[in-house]
């Protein structure tokens, strides 16, 4: 057996061929508001994505420029931008503290689309926060006191000896938020739309932020 991992291989020309043929080619990307065509997509995303249409990559980078990157879910999206929650002392919430910039990747691999975008951090507000974590699953609220996320974890055990530990201290009263979770706005400098067609000839759309408006542009794929 090998121990190359099993890569798929590109696409044939056939391959392509049958893509081109299955069905009517979508007009061009057009749009003034990228928020708009976001929604729009997401919509989309929603009805066909089978598991986590909000889910994003999150990219920040070390105290060395290294960069990091993850998966979060996406909770909030408009003209203000892109807000995601986390653990104030994990990675990403050190790194965003320490250097608040930060890129995202929306892939929604079923619909063969992708958004990226690029900007400043700023926190929510309290009140924001406050919100959102009402919202959460008691458990999840539990665990959000629970976890030191990103720090060494001893075993299992450990972690789930805390879990009951602060469910006793609550026993069946509010859980409030933890002064160390809350989150973060990605307000996006740069949006682009990348849509797949065939023979890797994608199309991107790609909006940036001048003053109040967005100028548009197309790239070569």
């Amino acid at each position: 057996m090998s121990d190359k991992a099993a890569i798929p291989p590109s696409p044939s020309e056939d391959d392509y061929v049958r893509q081109v043929t299955a069905a009517e080619p979508p007009p061009l990307l057009s749009a003034q508001d990228p928020f708009e065509l976001f929604a729009e997509w997401m919509k989309d995303a929603t009805a066909k994505e089978p598991n986590d249409p909000n889910a994003m990559a999150l990219a920040t980078v070390d105290e060395t420029g290294l960069p990091d990157v993850r998966m979060v879910l996406l909770k909030e999206a408009g003209p203000d931008g892109f807000v995601f929650y986390t653990n104030l002392g994990s990675a990403k919430g050190r790194q965003l503290a320490a250097n608040p910039k930060a890129a995202l990747l929306f892939h929604w691999k079923s619909l063969r689309r992708q958004v990226r975008v690029r900007g400043l951090i700023e926190p929510v507000t309290p009140d924001e926060a406050d919100a959102y974590f009402a919202t959460r699953a008691r458990p999840a609220q539990i665990g959000a006191w629970a976890s030191d996320q990103s720090q060494q974890l001893p075993d299992r055990l450990a972690l789930e000896k805390r879990i009951a530990e602060i469910g006793l201290k609550f026993g069946l009263g509010k859980v409030p938020r933890p002064p160390h979770w809350s989150g973060f706005r990605v307000k996006p400098q740069a949006i682009e739309f990348w849509r797949d067609r065939p023979f890797r000839l994608h199309e991107r759309l790609v909006f940036e932020r001048v003053g109040e408006g967005w100028t548009t542009q197309r790239l070569y794929p």
